[in-house]
């Protein structure tokens, strides 16, 4: 009996080193970064982003539309095709449906017009504080030139002379010939002593305000006989002596925008042209401010 028992057979195995375990975690790494990656873009992106172009972006890839429709030989509609522009029943009865989805960046787009309303409403309230400042400036300078000549011995006669007003360009300061008092000797371009000191008075009052100026000269309807020196000539060089009587009164140069003669062109007393009041000298102190529309004001 003792032949019959099968011999017990004890194995030894060693074991040695580490098995493979596969490469499966290093793909979901993989994965994992590029997520990673792809999110930081994403911050990095809205980050230097302009809002005009976050709303291109939101406007190209929002659906405009979206149609709903049964169509096809074999169909309900038994063949009927779909038009866009609205529903439409087929023969059989069964209407298309045909619905508008508003882009959610509709919102934001009304948003941003109202903002922009409002701007352009701050922008024309600023715009209107500054143009009364600029306003009360030329009333200022206006009651001052009025001033001056009430109280100078030398000027009071010149009164007549002098014509102050408001013009969408801005205060207009004329000095016009009268009867009794030329501005230029006769023909030339001289101005005469008492005018030059008017000239003078005026550049003092008007040197602390920092609008730009405009000169222009203007004459009569009379011929002027100096060949080929017309009105134009003498108009133009009464203008730039009238300049050049600003600047020795101490005016900056750099105010002066535009010298010009008009010759006869422009009459003041239009029924008259040829009147001595038709010849005058112009100085504009010019708006720095547009003059806004009525709505806006």
């Amino acid at each position: 009996m003792a032949d019959d028992i099968a011999p017990i057979i004890v194995k030894k195995v060693k074991k040695g080193g580490h098995g493979h375990h596969g490469g499966a975690w290093k793909v979901a790494y993989a994965d994992f970064v590029t997520a990673m990656m792809a999110f930081f873009l994403l911050l990095w992106l809205l980050n230097v982003t302009t809002t005009e172009q976050k709303e291109g972006l939101s406007d190209y890839f929002a659906p405009t539309t979206a149609s709903i429709s049964q169509s096809g030989a074999g169909g309900m509609l038994g063949g009927q095709s779909m038009q866009t522009e609205g529903s439409r029943i087929s023969d059989l009865g069964v209407p298309s449906v045909v619905s508008s989805i508003t882009p959610p960046e509709q919102g934001q787009k009304n948003e941003g017009k109202d903002a922009r309303e409002a701007r352009e409403l701050e922008e024309a309230e600023l715009l209107e504080k500054l143009r009364k400042i600029e306003e009360m400036s030329f009333e200022q300078a206006r009651d001052q030139i009025r001033q001056a000549i009430n109280k100078d011995p030398e000027l009071s006669g010149l009164q007549d002379n002098i014509i102050i007003d408001m013009t969408p360009e801005g205060l207009r300061i004329q000095i016009v010939d009268q009867f009794n008092e030329s501005m230029f000797e006769s023909g030339s371009s001289t101005i005469t002593p008492k005018i030059k000191g008017l000239v003078g008075m005026i550049a003092k009052s008007i040197e602390e305000l920092p609008n730009s100026l405009s000169i222009s000269g203007h004459t009569d309807s009379a011929s002027f006989n100096g060949g080929t020196y017309s009105n134009w000539e003498l108009s133009s060089d009464r203008a730039n002596a009238s300049r050049r009587a600003l600047l020795d009164a101490g005016l900056d140069p750099e105010r002066i925008e535009k010298v010009a003669g008009r010759a006869d062109t422009d009459p003041m007393i239009r029924d008259d042209p040829s009147n001595p009041g038709n010849r005058r000298i112009s100085i504009i102190l010019l708006r720095e401010t547009p003059v806004l529309p009525a709505n806006l004001k």
